[in-house]
């Protein structure tokens, strides 16, 4: 197979195999996780300040008290990559057509300068936080292959595409069908991961808070 006919596969079957893929497992994990059945809290409500499903949405968004000071690592470069993976997933023109072509929703892009300095800063940000988990003998501790498997299955999408758009390494079409293998790499694992915490995150801020007001 040359770079050519692997182009067109990877955005052809490869991209509806991965799109069906990660649409099937997020609604198994999601059905699976709100089908649970959770017995009813009869305890009166404690109506104390703070203590609601809500508003714990956004405190815990935010670092709590001297948490920043202790490890900014962890939470300013968590902050930066998360914030530059949207801009680079929502604001880059190709992606936002991507999206049109499967959804029909669409919306202006940013200029391609700015999502390659996004996607910089980015990788930049993840590189730290890597090595800070390898170095800190805790988190080191703590981390499991999935740890380093999920981290690999986010970076490599952004660190191809960059590498593509910069006509890098390889040529434009062989590094594009990476850039697109990898990303659908990325789809593919993420419902059965740590990562599908992009469709949990929220609500189970929400319903921690909800329970802490009881």
């Amino acid at each position: 197979m040359n770079e050519l006919q692997l182009l067109t596969w990877a955005r052809g079957p490869g991209l509806n195999i991965a799109v069906g893929i990660f649409i099937l497992g997020v609604l198994w994990r999601l059905i699976e996780i709100y089908t649970l059945g959770r017995k009813q809290d009869l305890a009166a409500p404690r109506h104390a300040v703070g203590a609601s499903g809500l508003h714990t949405v956004f405190r815990r968004s935010m670092p709590p008290q001297g948490m920043l000071q202790r490890s900014p690592v962890s939470y300013i470069g968590g902050y930066i990559f998360h914030i530059g993976l949207a801009i680079i997933v929502f604001g880059f023109v190709p992606h936002i057509l991507l999206i049109k072509n499967l959804t029909g929703l669409s919306w202006p892009g940013l200029p391609s300068q700015f999502v390659g300095l996004t996607a910089v800063v980015t990788m930049a940000a993840m590189v730290v936080m890597l090595a800070d988990r390898i170095n800190k003998p805790a988190k080191r501790f703590l981390s499991t292959f999935e740890d380093w498997f999920t981290w690999a299955v986010t970076f490599l999408p952004v660190l191809t595409g960059w590498m593509a758009t910069q006509h890098l390494l390889l040529p434009y079409t062989a590094m594009l069908a990476l850039h697109i293998l990898s990303a659908e790499l990325l789809l593919v694992v993420l419902p059965f991961t740590k990562l599908f915490h992009v469709f949990t995150l929220f609500g189970s801020r929400w319903f921690n808070g909800k329970a802490n007001a009881h």
